[in-house]
Protein backbone atom coordinates (compact mmCIF):
# COMPACT_ATOMS: atom_id res chain seq x y z
CA UNK A 1 0.00 0.00 0.00
CA UNK A 2 1.44 3.24 -1.21
CA UNK A 3 0.97 6.50 0.55
CA UNK A 4 -1.81 7.21 -1.88
CA UNK A 5 -3.67 4.55 -0.85
CA UNK A 6 -2.73 5.25 2.97
CA UNK A 7 -4.16 9.18 2.71
CA UNK A 8 -7.27 7.52 0.69
CA UNK A 9 -8.05 5.24 3.81
CA UNK A 10 -7.74 7.74 6.62
CA UNK A 11 -9.53 10.28 4.61
CA UNK A 12 -12.35 7.61 4.24
CA UNK A 13 -12.86 6.64 7.23
CA UNK A 14 -12.74 9.96 8.46
CA UNK A 15 -15.33 10.98 6.18
CA UNK A 16 -17.07 8.01 7.45
CA UNK A 17 -16.76 8.58 11.29
CA UNK A 18 -17.72 12.78 10.46
CA UNK A 19 -20.92 11.02 8.77
CA UNK A 20 -21.78 9.51 11.81
CA UNK A 21 -21.00 12.02 14.07
CA UNK A 22 -23.29 14.58 11.95
CA UNK A 23 -26.23 11.60 12.23
CA UNK A 24 -25.91 11.54 15.42
CA UNK A 25 -26.12 15.41 16.00
CA UNK A 26 -28.90 15.60 13.63
CA UNK A 27 -30.72 13.37 16.16
CA UNK A 28 -29.93 14.87 19.09
CA UNK A 29 -31.30 18.83 17.68
CA UNK A 30 -34.22 16.64 16.39
CA UNK A 31 -34.87 15.20 19.89
CA UNK A 32 -33.75 17.32 22.30
CA UNK A 33 -34.81 16.94 25.52
CA UNK A 34 -38.01 14.76 24.37
CA UNK A 35 -35.16 11.86 24.12
CA UNK A 36 -36.02 11.44 28.22
CA UNK A 37 -39.50 11.37 27.99
CA UNK A 38 -39.31 8.86 25.30
CA UNK A 39 -37.03 6.55 26.56
CA UNK A 40 -39.46 6.58 30.27
CA UNK A 41 -42.53 5.89 28.32
CA UNK A 42 -41.00 2.47 26.08
CA UNK A 43 -37.78 1.18 27.96
CA UNK A 44 -40.49 -0.29 30.61
CA UNK A 45 -41.49 -2.88 28.57
CA UNK A 46 -37.77 -4.89 27.43
CA UNK A 47 -39.37 -5.89 23.95
CA UNK A 48 -40.01 -1.81 23.01
CA UNK A 49 -36.72 -1.12 25.05
CA UNK A 50 -35.46 -3.34 22.30
CA UNK A 51 -36.46 -2.21 19.75
CA UNK A 52 -35.91 1.71 20.90
CA UNK A 53 -32.06 0.87 20.88
CA UNK A 54 -31.96 -0.75 17.56
CA UNK A 55 -34.12 2.10 15.95
CA UNK A 56 -32.10 5.15 17.82
CA UNK A 57 -28.97 2.88 16.64
CA UNK A 58 -30.04 2.17 12.89
CA UNK A 59 -30.56 6.25 12.31
CA UNK A 60 -26.93 6.61 13.57
CA UNK A 61 -25.63 4.06 12.36
CA UNK A 62 -23.55 3.62 15.56
CA UNK A 63 -24.39 1.40 18.62
CA UNK A 64 -21.50 3.08 20.66
CA UNK A 65 -23.30 6.55 20.82
CA UNK A 66 -26.37 4.89 21.93
CA UNK A 67 -24.76 3.09 24.78
CA UNK A 68 -22.39 5.94 25.75
CA UNK A 69 -25.90 7.90 25.44
CA UNK A 70 -27.30 5.10 28.20
CA UNK A 71 -24.32 5.42 30.19
CA UNK A 72 -25.21 8.81 30.67
CA UNK A 73 -28.52 8.44 31.62
CA UNK A 74 -28.36 5.90 34.02
CA UNK A 75 -24.97 8.27 35.52
CA UNK A 76 -27.62 10.55 35.98
CA UNK A 77 -30.37 8.70 37.61
CA UNK A 78 -32.63 9.35 34.58
CA UNK A 79 -32.92 5.74 33.92
CA UNK A 80 -32.41 2.40 35.58
CA UNK A 81 -30.05 -0.06 35.20
CA UNK A 82 -32.28 -2.35 34.14
CA UNK A 83 -33.98 -0.46 31.67
CA UNK A 84 -30.88 0.36 30.17
CA UNK A 85 -30.21 -3.30 29.50
CA UNK A 86 -33.03 -3.24 27.11
CA UNK A 87 -31.44 -0.49 25.15
CA UNK A 88 -28.12 -2.25 25.24
CA UNK A 89 -29.08 -4.82 23.31
CA UNK A 90 -31.39 -3.06 20.81
CA UNK A 91 -27.96 -1.07 20.26
CA UNK A 92 -26.00 -4.09 19.39
CA UNK A 93 -29.18 -4.78 16.74
CA UNK A 94 -29.48 -1.74 15.41
CA UNK A 95 -25.78 -1.25 14.59
CA UNK A 96 -25.83 -4.03 12.07
CA UNK A 97 -27.87 -1.95 9.48
CA UNK A 98 -24.46 -0.40 8.55
CA UNK A 99 -23.29 -3.43 7.39
CA UNK A 100 -26.63 -4.35 5.56
CA UNK A 101 -26.96 -1.20 3.69
CA UNK A 102 -23.49 -1.76 2.62
CA UNK A 103 -24.24 -5.34 1.19
CA UNK A 104 -26.95 -3.83 -0.69
CA UNK A 105 -24.45 -1.25 -2.33
CA UNK A 106 -26.40 1.49 -0.73
CA UNK A 107 -23.63 3.44 -1.07
CA UNK A 108 -24.01 4.33 -4.58
CA UNK A 109 -26.65 6.28 -3.83
CA UNK A 110 -24.60 8.18 -0.84
CA UNK A 111 -24.14 11.67 -3.27
CA UNK A 112 -27.74 11.51 -3.74
CA UNK A 113 -28.22 11.59 0.23
CA UNK A 114 -25.40 13.82 0.66
CA UNK A 115 -26.93 16.62 -2.03
CA UNK A 116 -30.53 16.20 -0.41
CA UNK A 117 -29.50 16.46 2.99
CA UNK A 118 -27.63 19.74 2.20
CA UNK A 119 -30.10 20.73 -0.05
CA UNK A 120 -32.52 20.56 2.93
CA UNK A 121 -29.79 22.62 5.27
CA UNK A 122 -29.14 24.90 2.44
CA UNK A 123 -32.06 26.13 0.93
CA UNK A 124 -35.29 25.71 3.52
CA UNK A 125 -35.76 27.19 6.99
CA UNK A 126 -37.40 25.24 8.94
CA UNK A 127 -35.08 24.19 11.92
CA UNK A 128 -36.99 20.64 12.15
CA UNK A 129 -36.28 19.95 8.44
CA UNK A 130 -32.30 21.81 8.88
CA UNK A 131 -32.62 18.51 11.90
CA UNK A 132 -33.82 15.73 8.75
CA UNK A 133 -31.02 17.17 6.27
CA UNK A 134 -27.78 16.45 8.80
CA UNK A 135 -28.72 12.95 9.10
CA UNK A 136 -29.85 12.33 5.42
CA UNK A 137 -26.15 14.53 4.91
CA UNK A 138 -24.33 12.32 7.12
CA UNK A 139 -25.74 9.15 5.93
CA UNK A 140 -24.25 10.15 2.44
CA UNK A 141 -21.02 11.26 4.03
CA UNK A 142 -20.70 8.00 5.65
CA UNK A 143 -21.38 5.84 2.68
CA UNK A 144 -19.22 8.42 0.34
CA UNK A 145 -16.11 7.49 3.16
CA UNK A 146 -16.65 3.80 3.55
CA UNK A 147 -16.29 3.57 -0.84
CA UNK A 148 -12.93 5.20 -0.03
CA UNK A 149 -11.99 3.22 1.91
CA UNK A 150 -12.96 0.58 -0.09
CA UNK A 151 -10.95 2.04 -3.35
CA UNK A 152 -7.59 2.95 -1.13
CA UNK A 153 -7.68 -0.87 0.11
CA UNK A 154 -8.30 -2.44 -3.42
CA UNK A 155 -4.25 -2.67 -4.16
CA UNK A 156 -4.48 -4.75 -0.53
CA UNK A 157 -5.47 -7.90 -2.61
CA UNK A 158 -1.96 -7.83 -4.81
CA UNK A 159 -0.27 -7.70 -1.60
CA UNK A 160 1.31 -11.34 -0.45
CA UNK A 161 2.29 -9.63 2.86
CA UNK A 162 -1.02 -8.84 3.79
CA UNK A 163 -2.75 -11.98 2.98
CA UNK A 164 -0.48 -13.68 4.77
CA UNK A 165 -1.59 -11.62 7.83
CA UNK A 166 -5.12 -12.18 7.10
CA UNK A 167 -4.61 -15.89 6.98
CA UNK A 168 -3.53 -16.44 10.49
CA UNK A 169 -7.02 -14.83 11.90
CA UNK A 170 -8.42 -18.52 10.88
CA UNK A 171 -6.99 -19.06 14.76
CA UNK A 172 -9.97 -18.14 16.30
CA UNK A 173 -8.46 -16.14 19.28
CA UNK A 174 -6.46 -14.35 16.87
CA UNK A 175 -9.16 -12.75 14.84
CA UNK A 176 -11.16 -11.81 18.00
CA UNK A 177 -8.72 -10.29 19.30
CA UNK A 178 -7.54 -8.66 15.91
CA UNK A 179 -11.01 -7.24 15.42
CA UNK A 180 -11.73 -6.22 19.56
CA UNK A 181 -8.35 -4.38 18.90
CA UNK A 182 -8.99 -3.13 15.31
CA UNK A 183 -12.61 -1.85 16.53
CA UNK A 184 -11.22 0.11 20.10
CA UNK A 185 -8.39 1.82 18.17
CA UNK A 186 -11.27 3.51 15.95
CA UNK A 187 -14.44 3.27 18.35
CA UNK A 188 -16.66 2.03 15.27
CA UNK A 189 -17.85 -1.45 14.71
CA UNK A 190 -20.35 -0.36 11.76
CA UNK A 191 -16.86 1.45 10.38
CA UNK A 192 -15.29 -1.92 11.12
CA UNK A 193 -17.34 -4.26 9.95
CA UNK A 194 -17.69 -1.98 6.50
CA UNK A 195 -13.82 -2.53 6.30
CA UNK A 196 -13.50 -5.76 6.97
CA UNK A 197 -16.44 -6.71 4.01
CA UNK A 198 -14.59 -4.22 1.83
CA UNK A 199 -11.17 -6.92 2.65
CA UNK A 200 -13.49 -10.02 2.53
CA UNK A 201 -14.97 -8.41 -0.78
CA UNK A 202 -11.53 -8.19 -2.80
CA UNK A 203 -10.61 -11.63 -1.66
CA UNK A 204 -7.78 -10.85 1.20
CA UNK A 205 -9.43 -12.63 3.78
CA UNK A 206 -11.80 -16.20 3.63
CA UNK A 207 -15.18 -15.79 5.47
CA UNK A 208 -14.39 -18.54 7.49
CA UNK A 209 -11.55 -16.19 9.06
CA UNK A 210 -13.33 -12.75 8.68
CA UNK A 211 -16.08 -14.43 11.20
CA UNK A 212 -13.68 -14.71 14.19
CA UNK A 213 -12.39 -11.45 13.57
CA UNK A 214 -15.84 -9.82 13.41
CA UNK A 215 -17.10 -11.29 16.39
CA UNK A 216 -14.11 -9.54 17.81
CA UNK A 217 -15.20 -6.51 16.34
CA UNK A 218 -18.52 -6.78 18.50
CA UNK A 219 -16.36 -6.67 21.93
CA UNK A 220 -14.59 -4.26 20.90
CA UNK A 221 -16.91 -1.84 20.40
CA UNK A 222 -17.31 -1.65 24.00
CA UNK A 223 -14.41 0.28 24.41
CA UNK A 224 -16.34 3.90 23.85
CA UNK A 225 -18.64 2.75 26.80
CA UNK A 226 -15.62 2.20 29.01
CA UNK A 227 -14.21 5.45 28.51
CA UNK A 228 -17.98 6.90 28.76
CA UNK A 229 -17.90 5.48 32.24
CA UNK A 230 -14.70 6.78 33.42
CA UNK A 231 -15.07 9.12 36.42
CA UNK A 232 -18.44 8.56 36.56
CA UNK A 233 -21.14 7.08 39.05
CA UNK A 234 -21.16 3.30 40.02
CA UNK A 235 -24.74 2.75 38.02
CA UNK A 236 -22.90 3.77 34.88
CA UNK A 237 -19.89 1.42 35.18
CA UNK A 238 -22.70 -1.15 35.60
CA UNK A 239 -23.81 -0.30 32.18
CA UNK A 240 -20.51 -0.93 30.56
CA UNK A 241 -20.11 -4.18 32.49
CA UNK A 242 -23.38 -5.28 30.75
CA UNK A 243 -22.53 -4.43 27.34
CA UNK A 244 -19.01 -6.16 27.66
CA UNK A 245 -20.77 -9.24 29.53
CA UNK A 246 -23.66 -9.07 26.32
CA UNK A 247 -20.80 -9.37 23.97
CA UNK A 248 -18.29 -11.60 25.55
CA UNK A 249 -21.34 -14.21 26.44
CA UNK A 250 -22.05 -14.03 22.40
CA UNK A 251 -18.58 -14.16 20.81
CA UNK A 252 -17.89 -17.36 23.06
CA UNK A 253 -21.00 -19.04 22.26
CA UNK A 254 -20.89 -17.97 18.23
CA UNK A 255 -17.03 -19.10 18.07
CA UNK A 256 -17.93 -22.43 19.92
CA UNK A 257 -20.74 -22.93 17.43
CA UNK A 258 -18.89 -22.08 14.43
CA UNK A 259 -16.06 -24.77 15.66
CA UNK A 260 -18.55 -27.41 16.27
CA UNK A 261 -21.01 -26.93 13.80
CA UNK A 262 -21.01 -25.53 10.00
CA UNK A 263 -22.67 -22.63 11.14
CA UNK A 264 -19.82 -20.51 8.92
CA UNK A 265 -20.69 -22.29 5.79
CA UNK A 266 -24.79 -22.67 5.97
CA UNK A 267 -24.76 -18.50 6.41
CA UNK A 268 -22.03 -18.69 3.53
CA UNK A 269 -24.29 -20.74 1.61
CA UNK A 270 -27.12 -18.36 1.89
CA UNK A 271 -25.61 -15.87 -0.47
CA UNK A 272 -22.76 -17.46 -2.06
CA UNK A 273 -19.75 -15.69 -3.67
CA UNK A 274 -21.36 -12.38 -2.31
CA UNK A 275 -18.51 -12.01 1.13
CA UNK A 276 -19.87 -8.87 2.12
CA UNK A 277 -23.48 -10.08 2.19
CA UNK A 278 -21.95 -13.00 4.23
CA UNK A 279 -20.43 -10.82 6.57
CA UNK A 280 -23.88 -8.77 6.99
CA UNK A 281 -26.02 -11.27 7.58
CA UNK A 282 -23.79 -13.54 10.06
CA UNK A 283 -23.20 -9.36 11.86
CA UNK A 284 -26.73 -9.92 12.07
CA UNK A 285 -27.58 -13.21 13.64
CA UNK A 286 -24.96 -12.87 16.00
CA UNK A 287 -26.86 -9.87 17.34
CA UNK A 288 -30.05 -11.37 16.81
CA UNK A 289 -29.70 -14.31 18.38
CA UNK A 290 -27.55 -13.24 21.26
CA UNK A 291 -30.44 -10.90 22.29
CA UNK A 292 -32.99 -13.16 22.03
CA UNK A 293 -31.14 -16.04 24.13
CA UNK A 294 -30.36 -13.17 26.70
CA UNK A 295 -33.99 -11.19 27.09
CA UNK A 296 -35.14 -13.75 29.38
CA UNK A 297 -32.05 -13.19 31.45
CA UNK A 298 -31.41 -8.97 31.75
CA UNK A 299 -32.52 -8.76 34.67
CA UNK A 300 -29.68 -11.29 35.43
CA UNK A 301 -27.14 -8.87 33.63
CA UNK A 302 -28.54 -5.99 35.60
CA UNK A 303 -27.82 -8.18 38.96
CA UNK A 304 -24.37 -9.58 37.96
CA UNK A 305 -23.22 -6.21 37.13
CA UNK A 306 -24.19 -5.19 40.53
CA UNK A 307 -22.11 -7.80 42.12
CA UNK A 308 -19.12 -7.19 40.45
CA UNK A 309 -19.12 -3.56 41.52
CA UNK A 310 -21.46 -3.74 44.43
CA UNK A 311 -22.57 -0.22 45.69
CA UNK A 312 -20.37 1.63 48.32
CA UNK A 313 -21.53 2.84 51.32
CA UNK A 314 -21.50 6.52 49.80
CA UNK A 315 -21.17 6.69 45.82
CA UNK A 316 -18.53 9.94 45.46
CA UNK A 317 -18.98 10.52 41.47
CA UNK A 318 -22.88 10.97 41.68
CA UNK A 319 -23.69 12.99 38.63
CA UNK A 320 -23.96 17.30 39.96
CA UNK A 321 -23.28 20.65 37.94
CA UNK A 322 -19.86 20.64 39.55
CA UNK A 323 -19.24 17.45 37.70
CA UNK A 324 -20.20 18.00 34.80
CA UNK A 325 -18.80 22.26 34.50
CA UNK A 326 -15.19 19.96 34.92
CA UNK A 327 -16.42 17.07 32.69
CA UNK A 328 -18.46 19.54 30.04
CA UNK A 329 -16.16 18.65 27.23
CA UNK A 330 -16.87 14.98 27.11
CA UNK A 331 -20.99 15.53 28.09
CA UNK A 332 -21.48 17.95 25.28
CA UNK A 333 -20.42 15.83 22.61
CA UNK A 334 -22.00 12.69 23.22
CA UNK A 335 -25.87 11.68 21.87
CA UNK A 336 -29.00 12.29 24.19
CA UNK A 337 -26.19 14.61 26.34
CA UNK A 338 -28.46 17.60 25.97
CA UNK A 339 -31.54 15.57 28.03
CA UNK A 340 -28.85 14.80 30.70
CA UNK A 341 -27.68 18.45 30.92
CA UNK A 342 -31.37 19.94 31.40
CA UNK A 343 -31.86 16.73 33.80
CA UNK A 344 -29.25 17.66 35.87
CA UNK A 345 -30.06 21.33 36.06
CA UNK A 346 -34.07 20.70 36.91
CA UNK A 347 -32.53 18.93 39.86
CA UNK A 348 -29.94 21.27 41.12
CA UNK A 349 -32.29 24.41 40.49
CA UNK A 350 -34.75 22.48 42.54
CA UNK A 351 -32.83 21.87 45.13
CA UNK A 352 -31.36 25.55 45.09
CA UNK A 353 -35.52 26.11 46.02
CA UNK A 354 -35.86 23.68 48.38
CA UNK A 355 -32.76 24.73 50.59
CA UNK A 356 -33.66 28.53 50.36
CA UNK A 357 -37.34 27.57 51.40
CA UNK A 358 -35.51 25.81 54.51
CA UNK A 359 -33.39 28.71 55.19
CA UNK A 360 -36.39 31.06 55.24
CA UNK A 361 -38.25 28.19 58.29
CA UNK A 362 -35.21 28.31 60.21
CA UNK A 363 -34.12 32.17 60.02
CA UNK A 364 -37.74 32.47 61.49
CA UNK A 365 -37.36 30.25 64.00
CA UNK A 366 -34.20 31.71 65.00
CA UNK A 367 -35.27 35.25 64.71
CA UNK A 368 -38.87 34.99 66.87
CA UNK A 369 -36.82 32.26 69.33
CA UNK A 370 -34.30 34.71 69.91
CA UNK A 371 -31.65 31.71 69.02
CA UNK A 372 -28.22 33.19 67.54
CA UNK A 373 -26.39 30.04 67.31
CA UNK A 374 -29.09 28.80 64.73
CA UNK A 375 -27.68 31.20 62.55
CA UNK A 376 -24.29 29.02 62.39
CA UNK A 377 -26.40 26.83 60.25
CA UNK A 378 -28.38 29.37 57.63
CA UNK A 379 -25.08 30.65 56.87
CA UNK A 380 -23.40 27.26 55.60
CA UNK A 381 -26.63 26.85 53.88
CA UNK A 382 -26.45 30.22 52.36
CA UNK A 383 -23.04 29.13 51.29
CA UNK A 384 -24.37 26.41 49.48
CA UNK A 385 -27.02 27.95 47.86
CA UNK A 386 -24.60 30.74 46.21
CA UNK A 387 -22.05 27.87 45.27
CA UNK A 388 -24.50 26.04 43.27
CA UNK A 389 -26.21 29.35 41.83
CA UNK A 390 -22.49 30.15 40.51
CA UNK A 391 -21.74 26.41 39.51
CA UNK A 392 -25.10 26.50 37.52
CA UNK A 393 -24.65 29.66 35.60
CA UNK A 394 -21.31 28.23 34.78
CA UNK A 395 -22.65 25.52 33.50
CA UNK A 396 -25.91 27.45 31.46
CA UNK A 397 -23.40 30.13 29.58
CA UNK A 398 -21.62 26.89 28.34
CA UNK A 399 -25.03 24.64 27.41
CA UNK A 400 -26.31 27.47 26.16
CA UNK A 401 -24.11 27.99 23.08
CA UNK A 402 -23.95 24.90 22.23
CA UNK A 403 -28.20 24.88 22.13
CA UNK A 404 -29.33 24.30 18.70
CA UNK A 405 -32.84 23.45 19.73
CA UNK A 406 -35.28 26.89 20.21
CA UNK A 407 -36.79 24.21 23.03
CA UNK A 408 -33.59 23.55 24.56
CA UNK A 409 -32.42 27.02 24.74
CA UNK A 410 -35.60 28.05 26.33
CA UNK A 411 -35.67 25.76 28.49
CA UNK A 412 -32.04 26.65 29.82
CA UNK A 413 -32.76 30.45 29.61
CA UNK A 414 -35.82 29.81 32.16
CA UNK A 415 -33.34 27.76 34.24
CA UNK A 416 -31.51 30.72 34.89
CA UNK A 417 -33.68 32.90 35.94
CA UNK A 418 -35.23 30.57 38.08
CA UNK A 419 -31.90 29.89 39.58
CA UNK A 420 -31.10 33.63 40.08
CA UNK A 421 -35.22 34.10 41.79
CA UNK A 422 -34.10 30.95 44.15
CA UNK A 423 -30.83 32.94 45.34
CA UNK A 424 -32.20 36.10 46.15
CA UNK A 425 -35.11 34.06 48.20
CA UNK A 426 -31.92 33.03 50.05
CA UNK A 427 -30.32 36.22 50.50
CA UNK A 428 -33.86 37.27 52.16
CA UNK A 429 -34.19 34.88 54.55
CA UNK A 430 -30.25 35.81 55.33
CA UNK A 431 -31.57 39.29 55.61
CA UNK A 432 -34.04 38.01 58.06
CA UNK A 433 -31.70 36.81 60.19
CA UNK A 434 -29.29 39.55 59.92
CA UNK A 435 -32.06 41.43 61.93
CA UNK A 436 -31.87 38.90 64.95
CA UNK A 437 -28.36 40.52 66.24
CA UNK A 438 -29.81 44.14 66.79
CA UNK A 439 -33.08 42.40 68.28
CA UNK A 440 -30.77 40.88 70.97
CA UNK A 441 -28.16 43.67 71.52
CA UNK A 442 -31.39 46.16 72.09
CA UNK A 443 -33.66 43.83 73.46
CA UNK A 444 -36.40 44.13 71.45
CA UNK A 445 -39.37 42.63 71.84
CA UNK A 446 -42.68 41.75 69.03
CA UNK A 447 -46.07 42.17 70.52
CA UNK A 448 -47.79 38.79 70.44
CA UNK A 449 -50.33 40.26 67.74
CA UNK A 450 -46.94 41.47 65.34
CA UNK A 451 -45.55 37.43 66.88
CA UNK A 452 -49.01 35.65 65.12
CA UNK A 453 -48.93 38.09 61.70
CA UNK A 454 -45.00 37.09 61.11
CA UNK A 455 -45.73 33.35 61.72
CA UNK A 456 -48.84 33.94 58.98
CA UNK A 457 -46.20 35.60 56.26
CA UNK A 458 -43.97 32.76 56.98
CA UNK A 459 -46.53 29.78 56.63
CA UNK A 460 -48.02 31.60 53.57
CA UNK A 461 -44.94 31.95 52.14
CA UNK A 462 -43.67 28.29 53.00
CA UNK A 463 -47.02 27.17 50.91
CA UNK A 464 -46.06 29.19 48.20
CA UNK A 465 -42.22 27.10 47.79
CA UNK A 466 -44.27 24.32 48.24
CA UNK A 467 -46.68 23.98 45.77
CA UNK A 468 -43.40 25.07 43.74
CA UNK A 469 -41.69 22.20 44.55
CA UNK A 470 -44.55 19.84 43.98
CA UNK A 471 -45.50 21.42 40.02
CA UNK A 472 -48.62 19.63 38.63
CA UNK A 473 -48.96 18.56 35.06
CA UNK A 474 -51.73 21.38 34.86
CA UNK A 475 -49.23 24.70 34.35
CA UNK A 476 -52.12 26.79 34.17
CA UNK A 477 -54.34 26.16 37.44
CA UNK A 478 -50.75 25.51 39.18
CA UNK A 479 -49.52 28.97 38.48
CA UNK A 480 -53.12 30.83 38.89
CA UNK A 481 -52.98 29.35 42.67
CA UNK A 482 -49.28 30.91 43.02
CA UNK A 483 -50.20 34.00 41.86
CA UNK A 484 -53.14 33.89 44.43
CA UNK A 485 -51.05 33.15 47.02
CA UNK A 486 -48.17 36.21 45.92
CA UNK A 487 -51.40 38.41 45.81
CA UNK A 488 -52.64 37.23 49.40
CA UNK A 489 -48.77 38.09 50.89
CA UNK A 490 -48.94 41.28 49.31
CA UNK A 491 -52.64 42.41 51.03
CA UNK A 492 -51.28 40.70 53.99
CA UNK A 493 -48.21 42.80 54.13
CA UNK A 494 -50.92 46.14 53.50
CA UNK A 495 -52.65 44.94 56.58
CA UNK A 496 -50.16 44.38 59.13
CA UNK A 497 -48.32 47.57 58.51
CA UNK A 498 -51.63 49.47 58.78
CA UNK A 499 -52.05 47.55 61.86
CA UNK A 500 -48.48 47.78 62.92
CA UNK A 501 -49.61 51.74 62.57
CA UNK A 502 -51.99 51.28 64.80
CA UNK A 503 -50.26 49.75 67.74
CA UNK A 504 -47.19 52.64 67.32
CA UNK A 505 -50.26 55.07 67.86
CA UNK A 506 -51.34 53.11 71.06
CA UNK A 507 -47.61 52.89 72.69
CA UNK A 508 -47.70 49.16 72.28
CA UNK A 509 -44.45 48.95 70.41
CA UNK A 510 -41.02 50.76 70.46
CA UNK A 511 -39.28 52.61 67.63
CA UNK A 512 -37.01 50.16 66.95
CA UNK A 513 -39.10 47.33 66.74
CA UNK A 514 -41.44 49.19 64.54
CA UNK A 515 -38.66 49.52 62.09
CA UNK A 516 -37.40 45.92 62.10
CA UNK A 517 -41.07 45.18 61.83
CA UNK A 518 -41.57 46.70 58.60
CA UNK A 519 -38.39 45.40 57.47
CA UNK A 520 -39.57 41.55 58.19
CA UNK A 521 -42.40 42.33 56.34
CA UNK A 522 -40.65 44.10 52.92
CA UNK A 523 -38.29 40.71 52.91
CA UNK A 524 -41.55 37.86 53.12
CA UNK A 525 -43.40 40.44 50.20
CA UNK A 526 -39.78 39.92 47.82
CA UNK A 527 -39.89 36.35 48.96
CA UNK A 528 -43.82 36.23 47.55
CA UNK A 529 -42.39 37.80 44.49
CA UNK A 530 -39.59 35.80 43.71
CA UNK A 531 -41.71 32.35 44.55
CA UNK A 532 -44.24 33.85 41.78
CA UNK A 533 -41.01 34.95 39.20
CA UNK A 534 -40.06 31.23 39.50
CA UNK A 535 -43.43 29.54 38.56
CA UNK A 536 -43.82 32.18 35.84
CA UNK A 537 -40.58 31.02 34.42
CA UNK A 538 -41.61 27.17 35.13
CA UNK A 539 -44.96 27.38 33.19
CA UNK A 540 -43.03 28.96 30.16
CA UNK A 541 -40.47 25.86 29.84
CA UNK A 542 -41.63 23.63 27.11
CA UNK A 543 -43.15 20.24 27.79
CA UNK A 544 -41.05 16.79 26.55
CA UNK A 545 -44.15 15.32 25.64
Amino acid sequence: MGITELLGLLGGLALFLYGMQMMSNGLEEAAGNRMKSILEKLTSNRFLGVLVGAGITAVIQSSSATTVMVVGFVNSGMMTLKQAVWIIMGANIGTTITGQLIALDVGAFAPLFAFIGVAMIVFLKSPKVHHIGKIMAGLGVLFIGMDMMGNAMEPLKESQVFIDLMTTFDNPLVGIFAGALFTALIQSSSASVGILQTLAETGVISFSASVFVLFGMNIGTCITAVLASIGSSRSAKRTTVIHLSFNIIGTVLFTALCLLFPIADLVENITPGIPEKQIANMHTIFNIVTTLLLIPFGTYLANFAEKVLPEPKKDTNELTITSLNKEFGRSRTTLGSTAVQIDVLAKEVERMIRLAGENTEKVYNAVINKDIPALSDVEVTEEIIDGLNKDISQYISKVIVNSKNNDNALAVEKYFLIAGNAERIGDHACNIGGYLNTITKKSISFSEQAINELEKMRDITKKAIDLILNRQSDTTDWLCAISAIEQQIDDMTVSYRESHLERMRQGLCSEEACVLYSELLTDFERIGDHALNIAQAYSKIPSND
